[in-house]
């Protein structure tokens, strides 16, 4: 009977929960009764401003980098690290709950308060946005890697140990091959995430085409706020596309 005491109490409990999330929030539908201020602000979006194109390509391209860079470093260090994280592969426990510990306290700073800090430290500019991305995503990916490591078959990490190759040389070329396509999935889901993170980090000084966003509206710009959303969405589909074909060669 798929009818259970347990499921019952699922139910009512998400019921509680959402209807409190509701009143929380303010979630009122029927404030979408009068679509007029919605078509008369999305009227002047159109025709969109091409005038500006060069200078957007630019900021494009400099989001691009960023994302790219951010989280590229970060996979280039969360890499050896998340080994010392997973329990097949860990010195000892010791080191293990300490870089746990360590990863959990990176991932639970968000990028946009790595930025504020970096920002104020450094200046404004794309570096210390990608230093934000960076550090954020080295927790992430850390424990996303940490998690295929522990998950990788233990068979041929035996054989070559059987061999008498060292633990750290097991390790990386018994375990990196099975997880890899793996971790390029979860790199490419990452440097999409990059993207959208670049953009709220130009909100606050970071540079690229969010700070570029974030003008347009301040000056209400609308027919140049829609080709930079254009932009955005092209620029997310491109990576998207790109990392699909990566991630079918790989594999």
């Amino acid at each position: 009977m798929w009818f259970k005491r347990t499921t019952f109490l699922t139910v009512v409990l998400l019921g509680i929960a959402t209807f409190i999330s509701m009143r929380l929030t303010e979630f009122d539908l029927s404030k979408f009764r009068d679509f007029r201020n919605m078509v008369d602000f999305l009227s002047q979006w159109f025709p969109m401003d091409y005038s500006a194109l060069p200078r957007l390509l630019w900021d494009s391209a400099e989001t691009l980098g960023m994302a790219f860079l951010g989280s590229f470093l970060g996979l280039i260090i969360a890499l050896p690290i998340s080994f010392f994280a997973a329990k097949n592969t860990s010195p000892s426990g010791i080191i293990y709950n300490l870089v746990r510990i360590l990863m959990s306290l990176v991932r639970s700073i968000p990028e946009i308060v790595f930025g504020l800090i970096l920002l104020t430290a450094l200046g404004l500019g794309p570096f210390p946005a990608v230093l934000a991305i960076m550090f954020h995503n080295i927790g992430v990916l850390g424990k996303l890697i940490s998690e295929l490591i522990e998950s990788a078959e233990p068979g041929p990490q035996e054989a070559m140990r059987a061999i008498g190759s060292k633990n750290w040389l097991a390790s990386l070329f018994s375990i990196l091959p099975q997880i890899w396509p793996n971790v390029l999935s979860q790199y490419f889901y990452r440097f999409e995430v990059a993207i959208r993170t670049s953009l709220i980090l130009g909100f606050i000084g970071g540079g690229g085409i969010g700070q570029r966003l974030f003008n347009d509206f301040k000056s209400f710009q609308y027919s140049s706020v829609s080709l930079d959303v254009l932009l955005i969405m092209l620029i997310v589909i491109i990576v998207d596309s790109f990392g699909s074909y990566v991630r079918n060669k790989v594999i």
